[in-house]
């Protein structure tokens, strides 16, 4: 019994670093399937979330809300996808250009570089989104898996950076993203 005691003691520490990257996989491998063209519009109108969140939290210092926003961001989206009466890309579009105007106007978009960061994320990500949904699905399919896939690449940035978002959501959100791409691309 003494022998399992310091592998224990070992194997807490890592637990506690990559919770988010376990909580990440439970939630998404699950969800794999050979989705057709509603499951490409569906993540690319989830896509346009992913920025909006680091703008929202490097515009209003709310890192260590980042956890809450995230929740508010996919209730919210979830709430816009079952009325079904405006396209959850297009709120998203118009809440990054409130918050970026709100930035402009506040004077922190022309001086600060992480707010400028985050707003060309938004509009790269975006760009990326609306291609996604306008092109064929089959194409549309790659677009979007690039986009989530670059987009757990910006996470890992983040991560390494220690800014904006918390650590722990930005591991989990690039274990997500890297796990969407996949699906997108190999399971069809």
């Amino acid at each position: 019994m003494s022998d399992i005691a310091p592998a224990a003691r070992r194997f807490r520490p890592a637990v506690g670093r990559f919770w988010p990257a376990a909580l990440a996989a439970a939630m998404v491998l699950p969800t794999w399937n050979g989705g057709g063209p509603e499951q490409v519009t569906s993540l690319a109108q989830a896509l346009s979330l992913l920025p909006l969140l680091y703008l929202l939290v490097e515009t209003f210092h709310w890192r260590r809300g980042t956890w809450a926003v995230l929740a508010t961001l996919l209730v919210s989206f979830t709430a816009l996808q079952a009325v079904d009466v405006v396209d959850p890309a297009a709120v998203v579009a118009a809440v990054a250009l409130a918050v970026l105007v709100w930035g402009g106007v506040r004077g922190r978009l022309f001086t600060s570089t992480a707010l400028q960061a985050q707003a060309l994320g938004m509009i790269g990500f975006g760009a990326v989104t609306l291609a996604g949904l306008i092109v064929a699905p089959d194409a549309g399919r790659y677009i979007v898996a690039a986009g989530w896939f670059a987009h757990g690449l910006w996470d890992l940035v983040h991560l390494k950076r220690d800014k904006v978002v918390l650590r722990s959501y930005a591991q989990w959100c690039a274990v997500v993203d890297v796990l969407i791409a996949a699906n997108l691309v190999l399971v069809h």
